[in-house]
């Protein structure tokens, strides 16, 4: 009797049923049988027997699933095994018992991968996660854009602090959260059935498309020399796009103080390079003009205002936590 084997075939939930290597589909082909559980309508299932392969479904369970498997290599027949989207981790310990104990098995067992995440598969997962969450959690459920614009404002400053602090896998946590912001916001306007609703597609399509399109020195035949000049196509592009009446807009006016009159500031310099104020009417109107000044000066030296002073805090806050812990 000749040598039977098992061929347990991995495949990634986030690649397209089907797209398999070219090994996986030679051990497919190669099969005397190739089994799976989960029933006959799963995508992956019907990609195999659309190109011609038979298919024998397996009653769901690792321990059903490995009886079959060895029963039929213990025959002489070589089988493959299509591994679910769930990963079937029960099997694959039962698999890897058997490769590694001792007396081996009288037949061959091998595990390969039919198909790999690229990068970014992942956000497909936050895509689905969000989606089942919309569609089964009461929380979840009741929430809107108005209702979570407070959580988009609170982790857009917990992630300015990972920054700040320089913590790796915090700001790895904190970017997780502003992205959950975005996809369940997505998620809330594709429910919108109206022609205002959007999907996370079509958001990322849209900043695709924007990116490629201010990129020309990138995608297409613009030279851009250096970072000044890509900047400066930059804002040509999109003057052009907008179709702006002044150069203020667009400008946020909920920015923190400093950042906001960086801003002002900047794109005043389009159209009054030496823009001065006037006289002082009150003390709090000469402190905002001693703080405009500063910021004036700070975008002099490329300084960042609204970061210098925040370092500049967070100083502060560290000598006042060092003087209380002597106490």
């Amino acid at each position: 009797m000749s040598t039977g084997g098992i061929k347990v075939v991995l495949t990634s939930p986030r690649v397209a049923p089907g797209l398999l290597t070219r090994a996986a589909w030679q051990v497919l082909g190669d099969a005397d049988e190739i089994g799976a559980s989960g029933g006959p309508s799963r995508p992956d299932v019907q990609a195999v027997v659309g190109s011609g392969l038979v298919v024998t479904q397996v009653e769901s369970g690792f321990t059903e699933a490995w009886t079959w498997l060895s029963a039929a290599a213990a025959s002489g027949r070589q089988v493959a095994w299509l591994v679910g989207e769930d990963g079937e981790p029960g099997l694959l310990r039962v698999v890897a018992d058997q490769v590694s104990r001792e007396p081996r098995p009288p037949y061959d067992v091998e595990i390969l991968h039919g198909s790999y995440d690229v990068p970014g598969a992942r956000l497909i997962d936050l895509v689905r996660v969000m989606d089942r969450l919309r569609r089964n959690c009461p929380w979840d459920q009741e929430q809107t854009h108005e209702t979570l614009a407070k959580y988009l404002l609170e982790e857009t400053y917990e992630t300015l602090e990972a920054i700040d602090t320089g913590n790796r896998p915090h700001l790895r946590e904190e970017l997780g959260d502003l992205l959950l912001q975005v996809a369940f916001h997505s998620r809330i306007a594709e429910e919108d059935s109206s022609d205002d609703g959007f999907s996370i597609d079509d958001v990322s399509g849209d900043i695709v498309e924007k990116l490629v399109r201010r990129h020309p020195h990138v995608f297409g035949t613009v030279d851009a020399a250096d970072a000044a000049a890509v900047e400066a196509n930059w804002e040509t592009i999109k003057a052009a796009e907008k179709q702006r009446s002044s150069v203020l807009e667009g400008i946020p006016l909920a920015l923190p103080a400093l950042a906001l009159a960086d801003k002002i500031l900047g794109r005043a310099a389009k159209v009054l390079p030496d823009v001065t104020t006037a006289e002082p009417a009150d003390e709090a109107d000469r402190i905002g003009q001693e703080l405009l000044e500063l910021v004036r000066e700070a975008r002099s030296l490329g300084i960042d205002a609204e970061q210098a002073l925040r370092g500049t805090a967070h100083d502060l806050a560290g000598e006042i936590r060092a003087a209380e812990s002597t106490d």
